[in-house]
């Protein structure tokens, strides 16, 4: 289980490399792109690529699964279902490519019931 949402290794991905990941920042995306979302920066590195991408994690999605889940809305479950994503993106190769991707309803609750306490 990842415990450091903030500074952490993934992979390997489809073409054998393992990438450092490191947390930029954490944005309401209404300040920077007009949208009700809460957005996850991270730089991943491997070797000599040195890659930046950002997870959107739609407000009112996190307000229903925050309802459902009995867990506060915060910036560390936030960071912890967006790393969770990434991971996904690293590992599979799907939509690795997109700088920025937004997560879906059902993929979020997954991550969530993912990182759960038992």
């Amino acid at each position: 289980m990842l415990e450091n949402f903030r500074h952490f290794k993934a992979g390997p991905d489809p073409f054998g490399r393992v990438w450092q990941v490191d947390l930029l920042w954490i944005q309401n995306a209404i300040a920077i792109r007009h949208s009700d979302a809460i957005d996850v920066k991270f730089l991943l590195s491997s070797g000599d690529t040195v890659l930046e991408r950002v997870v959107s994690l739609r407000h009112p999605d996190l307000l229903q699964l925050s309802r459902e889940t009995g867990r506060p809305l915060t910036d560390p479950w936030c960071m912890s279902l967006a790393a969770r994503r990434l991971i996904r993106m690293i590992e599979t190769g799907e939509d690795f490519e997109k700088p920025l991707v937004t997560v879906r309803m059902e993929e979020l609750r997954g991550y969530a019931l993912e990182g759960a306490p038992k």
